[in-house]
């Protein structure tokens, strides 16, 4: 169902010298593990610190969140983290909130406020 879009070759897209993840529309058992192996390549190739833009996606179901709270472990092992960029209206965001991983994984409402370029607060 979802690849990621390889512009030359090189996934994920680097901002800010920060490497950034395009999320799919939809997260789920059959996706899950692809994005863990995008999302963990993108940290191993000496950026410890990944941005996972899920502002398409519309849908995250428990393996998805599962897959989300270990990448972000295995990057604060690395010295980064995982920000993940959920809008405002998101239907994502209210699972999110509802099973409170805020505390946890750090959420922006946009790309801009996600790269940690300046002193940039997580937004809950």
């Amino acid at each position: 169902r979802w690849a990621p879009q390889v512009p030359d070759r090189r996934y994920p897209l680097m901002t800010n010298g920060v490497p950034v993840v395009k999320a799919p529309a939809e997260i789920d058992i059959v996706n899950a593990e692809q994005l863990r192996t995008v999302l963990r390549g993108a940290g191993t190739r000496g950026h410890a610190t990944v941005v996972l833009d899920m502002t398409g996606t519309r849908f995250c179901d428990s393996e998805g969140f599962s897959v989300l709270v270990a990448v972000h472990k295995w990057a604060l092992a690395e010295g980064g983290g995982l920000r993940l960029v959920i809008p405002a209206g998101s239907p994502v965001l209210r699972v999110f909130r509802t099973i409170g991983l805020g505390r946890f994984i750090p959420r922006f409402a946009s790309l801009e406020q996600a790269l940690p370029t300046g002193p940039a607060a997580a937004a809950d």
